[in-house]
């Protein structure tokens, strides 16, 4: 059950896809005014006959979701994206009231949320980068946790909206901020589903009993949640789920490119950045990152 809230506020959101669908669905359960935008209009039309008797209203592009809202959220692909939806010729800068909230989910370069939370401030908007962890069952749920990037002032305006989708809410900083954090992120869950990856195929290979051995290890220090959600799925070889490949590569990209500009050296994640487009090259970009276990030859069954 979504959370509820004592202050309905007019709220659009833009991108309706596996995150944003569920987050449109939160916000408009908590008691919110929700208008919706997506640039497929398909995309459109199976949000609204997935949740049938919610009320929305359906923008004709982002300036038109823009106008007259209180909070404008965007949940969308890339830089490029993002920067089209909002800064664009019809986009929600073009619209947004002084004193509006701008809440971002995407993940996307620090560069490009920088840049919009300087638009922001010289339009007097409240701006915040916002990306997220906790996968599509933590979309589902509401129990999202958020990085946020943005004025103090800017993540208590707009906390109340997020709430109705997240657990965690955790300034990390100054514009840009919540990006990093993200960053930071993908590079630990790279490194986990690829040691976890190695794990099974190790199990399986010595003829263990796999939910045993997960029994005895799920405990300890080796816990984590990708073994909690994967570990089973990766046994039966089923990855048509959760988190593409495809978006994995497009985040270690941000995050390396970050890398290079600080000056650090992110060896392990660029090396299992390399295993995930082996799987890429097998035709598996659209599977769940779990699926670069597909890469490890399986010996031990048939």
């Amino acid at each position: 059950m979504s959370k509820t809230t004592s202050e309905p506020r007019k709220v659009s959101f833009i991108g309706l896809g596996v995150m944003g669908g569920a987050i449109a669905r939160h916000i408009a359960q908590s008691g919110h005014e929700l208008t919706i935008y997506n640039r497929s209009p398909g995309r459109t039309a199976k949000w609204v006959e997935a949740n049938p008797g919610l009320a929305h209203r359906i923008a004709a592009n982002p300036a038109h979701a823009a106008q007259d809202a209180d909070v404008v959220i965007t949940c969308v692909g890339n830089d490029d994206d993002l920067a089209d939806v909002v800064l664009g010729p019809n986009g929600v800068f073009r619209m947004l009231r002084r004193g509006g909230v701008f809440i971002d989910h995407t993940t996307v370069s620090a560069r490009i949320a920088r840049q919009i939370s300087v638009e922001a401030r010289d339009l007097q908007v409240h701006c915040v980068d916002a990306p997220m962890t906790g996968s599509q069952i933590g979309a589902e749920k509401g129990t999202l946790t958020l990085m946020c990037g943005g004025r103090p002032d800017a993540i208590e305006a707009a906390r109340p909206v997020m709430e109705a989708y997240s657990s965690r809410i955790v300034h990390v900083g100054k514009p840009g901020s919540g990006q990093i954090a993200k960053m930071a992120n993908q590079i630990c869950i790279a490194g986990n589903v690829a040691a976890l990856a190695e794990a099974v195929r190790f199990a399986q290979a010595s003829h263990l009993d796999m939910d045993k051995v997960y029994e005895a290890i799920s405990g300890g220090a080796a816990q984590s949640w990708q073994m909690d959600n994967r570990w089973k799925t990766m046994d039966e070889d089923r990855f048509d789920f959760g988190f593409a490949i495809d978006w994995m590569r497009k985040d270690l990209g941000l995050s390396l490119e970050e890398g290079r500009g600080l000056g650090v050296s992110l060896p392990v994640a660029a090396l299992i950045d390399q295993f995930f487009a082996d799987v890429q090259a097998m035709g598996g970009g659209r599977l769940d990152t779990s699926a670069i276990i597909k890469r490890l030859p399986k010996k031990g069954r048939k």
